[in-house]
């Protein structure tokens, strides 16, 4: 069986939805499963109503959820037959108006706690999933919306859950191969959860691919398919370098890397269900479904260039700390990295020499406000506006000159390097560089690495090697 997930953009209307089944149909000897995300923009419309309820805003926050129902309803009109468009109708009435007393209940209160938050964004999903698997079926594909809220178990905590792998592979590997057996094609809402006591929990961001790659582990899917609106994974952002170059095959390993640096086509945790079951991940483009994509493999073969792509993150801070002499440096690191934790700052890269540790973390000049809790650790210095550059390849390890290359080409471009780091796992190296000075790295490097002619010819070969390995 495979699993395919189509975001919002994907399911956005009624013409988004036929092309969507226009791109199951041909896999149902497969016996595909469907996660979708809520319509295009309707998440956002969610937020805005649990704002507006939270300001106590009620008939905006309920005008909000009305416009939600008219959008599905007007899909539905352009899609099914009368009784269907009132069982339709009827289903969703049902979430709203749990939707309506919910917001009536924050709207009193004048608050949002975060299980409400929670539970407002979970209508999204659950109204697009219903619609999906009613829109399948008069377009030739047997379907039955299966509630990702039974299904994908979590902690309370909100609003990104944590998954309770035991409690949810039990529960799916109980309902849904009876459905593929029967030949109907499953289709559930991403992104939501719920808590062992049944109460909705969300996945938080990139959650509806992390719920594709659950449900693949789960029932140890042949494949996992993410159909999104860009063909694949890139070299680098197109929107920086129009010559960015689709990487027809690339590691579990390099493409965790590359999420966690900013890439934004998978979220890390989508791929780690895969990894630890070693199901290839595919990442395919649903407006253009005949284009070949980027399939992500436990082992990927080795490109022209020793490194896959290069990611970019913006709006880093870094804090360069020095403690007293007389202070251990593992007392000083432990409460260095304490006083992070305890304002929810993820370190991003980490040089550490003795008593002195320079730490980049995401955020703009509002950290400076921490400087002075620093200070009691030692002397502080606090650098805003800067970015971070990971570039990627597992074929780096070991490569003698490979540092030497890639700074030789910053400083010909008159770029100064503030940090410098090599992951032990020598598949990345990263380095921060002033924000002003972002851009012009990317391109200079994208044009060193990826933009030669031999680099087009192998990567086109490449093409044409994997040939329909995830069709």
């Amino acid at each position: 069986m495979i699993v395919m997930k189509f975001g919002g953009s994907s399911v956005q209307d009624a013409t988004a939805i036929r092309r969507v089944a226009s791109i199951v149909l041909p896999r149902l000897a497969e016996q595909p499963l469907v996660v979708v995300s809520a319509m295009g923009g309707v998440t956002d419309k969610l937020v805005q109503v649990a704002e507006a309820a939270a300001r106590k805003d009620l008939s905006t926050a309920l005008a909000l959820l009305e416009a939600i129902r008219d959008r599905h309803v007007a899909a539905a009109i352009e899609m099914l037959n009368d009784a269907d468009v009132a069982r339709f109708e009827n289903q969703m009435e049902t979430h709203l108006t749990e939707a309506r007393a919910l917001a009536s209940e924050i709207a009193k209160l004048g608050e949002i706690s975060p299980a409400q938050h929670s539970q407002l964004l979970s209508y999204g999903e659950v109204l697009s999933s219903l619609f999906v698997a009613a829109a399948f079926a008069p377009l030739g594909i047997p379907s039955v919306h299966a509630d990702s809220r039974k299904l994908i178990v979590t902690d309370a905590r909100h609003p990104a859950a944590s998954l309770l792998p035991s409690q949810t592979r039990t529960r799916i590997q109980a309902a849904i191969p009876e459905l593929l057996n029967q030949r109907l094609v499953p289709v559930m809402g991403g992104f939501i959860a719920s808590s062992e006591s049944g109460e909705t929990t969300t996945l938080g961001r990139g959650g509806s691919d992390y719920s594709a790659a659950i449900v693949g582990a789960a029932l140890s899917a042949d494949r996992i398919e993410i159909w999104t609106d860009v063909s694949g994974i890139l070299t680098t952002d197109p929107r920086i370098c129009p010559n960015a170059r689709r990487i027809a095959e690339i590691s579990f390993h390099e493409a965790t890397e590359l999420a966690c640096f900013g890439a934004k086509v998978l979220h890390p945790a989508t791929l780690l269900p895969a990894v630890e079951h070693d199901i290839p991940v595919a990442v395919l483009n649903s407006h253009k479904p005949h284009e070949e994509g980027t399939i992500v493999r436990a082992v990927a073969s080795h490109g022209p260039s020793a490194f896959r792509a290069i990611a970019l993150k913006r709006k880093i801070a870094v804090f360069n700390v020095s403690a007293p002499r007389h202070v251990g440096s593992l007392r000083f690191l432990d409460d260095l990295f304490s006083l992070l934790r305890w304002h929810h700052l993820q370190s991003e890269i980490v040089a550490i020499s003795g008593a002195t540790a320079s730490v980049a973390v995401e955020g703009g000049k509002e950290l400076a406000k921490l400087t002075s809790e620093l200070e009691a650790l030692g002397e502080v210095e606090f650098q805003p506006d800067l970015a971070i550059i990971c570039l990627v390849g597992e074929n780096i390890r070991g490569r003698v000159g490979i540092a030497s290359e890639i700074f030789g080409v910053l400083a010909a471009a008159g770029i100064n390097i503030h940090m410098i780091s090599q992951g032990s796992s020598e598949i990345s190296i990263s380095f921060v560089v002033e924000e002003k000075d972002a851009v012009k790295s990317v391109q200079e490097l994208h044009r060193h690495l990826f933009e030669q002619p031999a680099t087009a010819s192998s990567d086109a070969a490449c093409a044409v090697r994997l040939g329909t390995a995830h069709a």
